[in-house]
Formats: structure tokens, sequence, C-alpha cells
């Protein structure tokens, strides 16, 4: 572990990861996307940067853009189905699971995931997709509400096809801009700089309310 920490500040040393982690850069991969999509409680994981940056490894030849889409796919399928079962047989009991004294799980995020339903209707599985937060409660908030399942899968493999396809073609894509390309490290440091921002500043905004 300090080995990686080395290799990952104060620079990202790409090629020492690949060469030492190989193939199990895909598992980590699945794991992280239906972690985010299939557990109610883990809402923060960056998973539009995460599929953007596996569409820029593709590119550079370290991922083949190939087996990162179906993975991934299968991931984020897998993970909305596990959440949707979860709220249909567990249901608003999860708020009640505290760890330290704390609710695992806040009852403000399953709200604002309501009134986004509330505004686009069935729609909402498809654009939750890409919405973090939302996109970790919209199954939750489905399987709660007993949204019928064949509806409700239809919508989510269209929309975790859209999520997967448009974010890893979009890395894919610029890829190829020669800045980017030279400078690969550093734009990935600058995606989950990005992408971890908002969860920094909605942590001090709540404790500052």
């Amino acid at each position: 572990m300090i080995e990686l920490f080395n290799h990952i500040f104060p620079h990202l040393d790409l090629d020492w990861i690949f060469a030492t982690y190989g193939t199990s850069i895909y598992v980590i991969l699945f794991l992280v996307i239906f972690v985010e999509t299939g557990l109610v409680a883990m809402p923060f994981l960056p998973g539009d940067s995460l599929l953007f940056m596996a569409g820029l490894f593709a590119r550079s030849g370290q991922l083949n853009i190939s087996y990162v889409f179906i993975l991934l796919f299968i991931a984020a399928v897998l993970g909305d189905n596990c959440n949707y079962w979860i709220g249909r047989t567990i249901g608003l009991k999860v708020f009640h699971i505290k760890l330290k004294g704390k609710p695992i799980v806040k009852q403000e995020y399953l709200d604002k995931t309501h009134v986004f339903f509330e505004k686009y209707g069935t729609k909402a599985i498809i654009m939750a997709r890409f919405v973090p937060f939302v996109r970790t409660f919209a199954p939750f908030a489905a399987g709660i509400a007993e949204m019928n399942y064949k509806k409700y899968l239809s919508f989510d493999l269209l929309g975790g096809a859209l999520w997967i396809g448009s974010l890893t073609t979009a890395g894919y894509l610029l890829g190829e801009v020669e800045f980017i390309r030279k400078h690969i490290d550093l734009v990935c440091l600058g995606v989950v700089g990005m992408s971890v921002l908002p969860i920094i500043l909605a942590y001090f905004k709540g404790k500052k309310g």
C-alpha cells in the first residue's frame, strides 16, 4: 500500500500501476461501479470520472475498450438491480441502521431522488445515471415504490448502456488530443480532483449548516 501511494503522489505513475496490477485493474473498476450503483450507503464514489479515465486508458492502450464497456455495463446493471431489490425488500428500514450513532444513509438524498422522479417520471431511471448521488438512490427509490420490475429493468438497461458508453467513449476520443495524450497523468488527477470537489464542498456546507 505504501509503495502504491508513492507511485501516485507526487506524480501519477500509470506505467508502474498497470505493470504491477495488470488485469486486476478491470476487477477494481468493476467493483467501484458496482458498489456505487449497488449500495445505497456508498453514493459518493466517483463513477463518472472513473468511466472517463477508463476511456483514456483504453485509448493509450493500457485497457481494452471492449472489455471496459462490457464489464462496467454489467457492473452498473447488477449494482442497480441489487439496489432495487434492497429497496423493495428492506425499504425504509435501512434509514434506521446506524454506524457510531449516525445513520449510514441520509434521508435528504432519498428526498432529492423523489423530487427527481416527480419531475421526470420513469425517464428518471435513465437520466439519474448521469446525476451523482441520485443515480445511487434512484433504483433504491424505485424498489421502495415497487415499480414494475420488467419496466424498471428495460429503462435501467438503456440508461446503463448510455452512461457507460457515453463517458468511456468521451475519454477514448479525447485521448486522441495530443496535449491529453502527453499529460494523461495530470489530466487524470484533474478529473479526480473535480469529482471530489463537490463532495468536499457539500461536506463543509453541511458543517456550516
